[in-house]
């Protein structure tokens, strides 16, 4: 029988590590059973250089561990973004890289419209106004319904797609962009399509970003982005913090330039203490849990677990495969 050697950089929920451990051929290294917290890089270059197989979270997996990682086949990420992979090295070198689709989509555009009406409504900070005993702020910006909004989905995929129909239901005025979608089945769905970006960040007054990060969408939140958008606009971000100018999204809600935000994800994870976004009352800020909540959790270890153990039985869909070209290659 062929044993598979597996490193999971963190223990996934019980019944995903149930389904590991029932299958004899496969030899599980865990690197921690701490459900979150820094990547351990140095521990996976410790421990991947017999592995077959190993399931990351943050963990950056370029060239350089690649390289010594020779039996290394199949990377199983505990999520669906895949911007700390080098997946052209991964190609090259014929690793297959799995992630999580459809695992975490109602957990994170329920995030997206908690951070939508956190920022609406002021939600923390009348918190905060209740528990330091004044009750009621008089001061600062006014609150506001959703209902009626024109709101700017940037990105239609599987998170998007949900996150439009959240706040149709709300009733808002839902437009979508995504230039890798068709416009007719995007009218169909019964938004607004746009096009073109710039025409529509004027006309909206929340924009939700729900892309992947990529070479031409990093930074693409800029200070002329930010310029484009109403002096009364939110922006919310459950995507990557990378998508933003975090220098150009601080100056704009400084100066009013837009009026709030809402961030679940940060250019630096965890985020230095200085950062000055912290210092600003218009953003509401959450660390990067969007996909946190213990059903969620659940699923995403299950699927993290499938994505291995049907990769070794030859059987894995190449719809959970970043690159199916190297499941292909390895058929």
């Amino acid at each position: 029988m062929t044993k598979y050697k597996v490193v999971l950089c963190r223990a996934l929920h019980p019944t995903a590590m149930a389904m590991l451990e029932a299958r004899p051929d496969i030899e599980l290294k865990v690197l921690t059973t701490e459900f979150r917290g820094p990547p351990l890089q140095k521990e996976l270059a410790e421990h991947i250089g017999d592995a077959d197989g190993i399931m990351v979270g943050l963990e950056k997996v370029q060239a350089d561990l690649l390289a010594i990682a020779p039996k290394l086949r199949v990377v199983s990420r505990f999520g669906v973004g895949f911007d700390t992979l080098d997946i052209p090295a991964c190609t090259r070198q014929g690793v297959t890289v799995g992630v999580v689709n459809g695992a975490n989509d109602l957990s994170v555009s329920e995030h997206a419209m908690m951070l939508m009406l956190a920022v609406a409504r002021r939600t923390v900070e009348y918190d905060a106004s209740v528990r330091a005993g004044t009750w009621m702020i008089q001061h600062g910006r006014r609150m506001h319904e959703l209902s009626e909004r024109s709101v700017l989905v940037v990105g239609y995929g599987r998170i998007g797609t949900r996150v439009a129909r959240l706040c149709a239901a709300f009733g808002m005025r839902v437009m979508v962009h995504d230039p890798n979608f068709p416009i007719p089945r995007i009218a169909a769905d019964g938004y607004i399509p746009v096009a073109d970006l710039a025409d529509g960040v004027p006309e909206a007054d929340v924009i939700t970003l729900h892309c992947p990060l990529e070479a031409n969408t990093r930074g693409m939140v800029n200070a002329a982005f930010l310029k484009r958008m109403k002096p009364t606009a939110w922006l919310i971000n459950t995507a990557r913090g990378g998508l933003v100018d975090e220098a150009a999204l601080t100056q704009a809600l400084a100066d009013g330039t837009i009026e709030a935000a809402g961030l679940d994800v940060l250019v630096q994870e965890p985020p230095n203490p200085e950062n000055p976004l912290f210092k600003l009352p218009n953003v509401v800020l959450a660390p990067h849990n969007a996909a946190a909540p213990l059903e969620c959790y659940a699923k995403m270890s299950r699927r993290a677990a499938l994505n291995l153990i049907e990769y070794f039985d030859g059987k894995l869909d190449p719809g959970y495969c970043v690159n199916p070209e190297a499941l292909r290659r390895n058929a």
